[in-house]
């Protein structure tokens, strides 16, 4: 396993002290950064649905905040809730959509019902974590997730001529071009702090140009005072939900996966970027940031506003151009954008952007997030069954999202339901995966106590795994040396640890394919990582002592190993080739 460069260009990590002045110079960029989209995202869902402006206000004053807390509290990682990273959140571009749907077919009460809903279920995602992996591959995600770009794209095609009457005819494609030429310029030739801000540098020429055709309204600007708070148009939750409700949720249980499979990319992302030493990912961050997202989501539905997502991009980017990750940066930015949701003037002169700048902004939004689909997809390699699961799943959603398939058929509720090429897409790559799944060789399992005793147990069980897959007497010895060192690195105490481990229970899981053995320990550890031993042991000088014998000869044995650690639970996937 090669060891990663350090990455000397971080200044602060996520747990050292950083002097407040940095702290604040730093979180006013991030707020910068993200502020725009922020308040362009909420604006592009409230005007798509008919709402009104009073409650579209409502609703940007109620973003602000929310993103504000659940930024903090991803900062601040309170018992299992928060990553400890600066991880800035605003309403998820995921949830454009179906909250769109949902307030055209219900209203803002309807919908603020189904966003507490998804809050719930994205808490038990997160402490279901570890079982949904095998289920909620990177192929059902990264296809979900084409799925979400190419259902949005046409609200944003739709605001490209969206400009007031009586302007000339030139302005909107005018307004849009400027807007997709610097913005497009600056991602591709620009470098450094210049493509960090090139969504924000072309909505405001896209802006300027708009102001010179008149078709930037700055009434509004003018008449919004400099502080105060919105008047409430919230409608509370609906508690007595109709048929509307059962038909859209699982549209939005299915967004919500998909928000869950984004926290995850966001933890593993953000502690990586935020670490001069490259470890292992600890799964219990990203349980971490499930949770607090989960409450961001959960304060939403409350408040009446677009569900809570972490913005990865933002995060990351920032935290590459200035080096600094302290956990102090998440609780200014946080802070930043509560002050700013008090300063009407301020976000009502993002709200009267023009239609034509919005519209080519989520155009290249949406085109980033199929892309990130695509990659996701990738991530395992596209053979010719995550190929049939990917085309099949996108193709036939994006059927189902413009009613080409079986259209007479489903009318009342399946058509609500059906007519979703997200909700369509997403169950057709969840079945088939779980169809894989499910006709796979049958795996092994095997339940122990956590003790030395249990080896003898665990090798008479790889003994009779391999017997059964026909392997040689070389192949065999592998795989039971790599099971032997699997548990006596698992055994093997940190400093101080002196607690028994006779009630702990360590679940041994085989599964056999083409070739090879994947071997899953389950357990109780202590919070030290595997893969970071294993891949620093070469930093180490002098002579070996007893805590690294194990590391290295399961290292030898293997063909691969990863250690995930979650809240109360440890699994260790050990890979092993043989042959006959």
């Amino acid at each position: 396993m090669p060891i990663a460069p350090v990455n000397e260009h971080i200044r602060y990590e996520s747990d050292q002290r950083c002097p407040p002045a940095v702290s604040i110079g730093v979180g006013l960029q991030g707020v910068l950064l993200i502020v725009a989209p922020l308040v362009v995202n909420v604006a592009v869902v409230f005007r798509a649905a008919g709402a009104s402006e009073r409650y579209l206000s409502w609703a940007v004053f109620a973003a602000l905040v929310v993103a504000g807390v659940t930024t903090a509290l991803q900062a601040s990682r309170i018992g299992r809730v928060g990553a400890g990273h600066v991880i800035i959140t605003g309403p998820g571009p995921i949830f454009i959509g179906v909250c769109i749907t949902a307030l055209a077919e219900g209203g803002p009460a309807m919908m603020a019902s189904l966003v507490v809903v998804s809050a719930l279920v994205q808490f038990a995602l997160a402490a279901w974590l570890p079982m949904l992996r095998r289920i909620v591959t990177p192929v059902v995600s990264g296809t979900a997730t084409m799925l979400i770009a190419s259902s949005v794209v046409s609200i944003a095609l739709d605001l490209l001529d969206d400009v007031p009457e009586g302007v000339p005819a030139a302005a909107a494609p005018s307004i849009a071009a400027v807007t997709l030429v610097v913005a497009t310029a600056l991602a591709l030739r620009g470098s450094g702090a210049w493509r960090l801000w090139s969504p924000l540098i072309g909505i405001v020429a896209g802006c300027a140009v708009a102001a010179l055709f008149g078709a930037y309204d700055f009434r509004p600007v003018v008449e919004a005072p400099w502080v105060g708070i919105p008047s409430a148009e919230w409608q509370g939750l609906d508690l007595t939900p109709g048929v509307e409700f059962w038909a859209l949720l699982p549209l939005f249980m299915i967004v919500t996966l998909m928000l869950a499979i984004n926290s995850i990319s966001d933890g593993i992302v953000v502690q990586a970027a935020s670490r001069r030493k490259p470890q292992a990912t600890d799964f219990r961050v990203v349980q971490g940031a499930l949770n607090a997202n989960g409450v961001g989501v959960l304060l939403s539905g409350i408040a009446g506003t677009v569900p809570m997502m972490g913005y990865t991009a933002g995060s990351t980017s920032l935290i590459s151009l200035t080096g600094v990750a302290a956990r102090s940066v998440g609780v200014c930015i946080g802070a930043v954008f509560v002050g700013l949701a008090l300063l009407p003037k301020f976000v009502t002169l993002l709200l009267v952007i023009p239609g034509p700048v919005a519209g080519v902004y989520f155009i290249i939004l949406m085109g980033l997030l199929f892309v990130a689909g695509m990659r996701t997809v990738l991530q395992e390699g596209l053979d010719l069954r995550n190929a049939t699961i990917t085309g099949l799943a996108f193709w036939l959603g994006v059927g189902a999202q413009n009613q080409a398939i079986f259209a007479d058929y489903l009318r009342g509720t399946w058509s609500t339901l059906f007519s979703s090429g997200l909700t369509v897409g997403a169950i057709v790559a969840i079945l088939l995966t779980a169809f894989v799944e499910l006709t796979r060789p049958r795996r092994q399992r095997l339940d122990v106590e956590f003790n030395v005793e249990a080896q003898p147990k665990i090798d008479a069980f790889l003994v009779a795994l391999a017997s059964r897959l026909r392997w040689n007497s070389a192949s065999r010895q592998r795989l039971r040396a790599a099971g032997e060192e699997t548990l006596l690195s698992l055994l093997e105490p940190t400093d101080g640890e002196d607690a028994p481990r006779a009630e702990r229970r360590l679940i041994v899981v085989g599964r056999p394919a083409a070739g090879v053995v994947e071997l899953e320990f389950l357990a109780v550890l202590e919070d030290e990582n595997l893969e970071d031993r294993i891949a620093y042991l070469n930093e180490q000088v002098g002579g070996l002592d007893g805590t690294d014998v194990s590391v290295r000869l399961l290292r030898h044995y293997a063909t691969s190993v990863r250690h995930r650690k979650y809240h109360g639970l440890d699994i260790v996937m050990v890979r092993v080739e043989g042959s006959r």
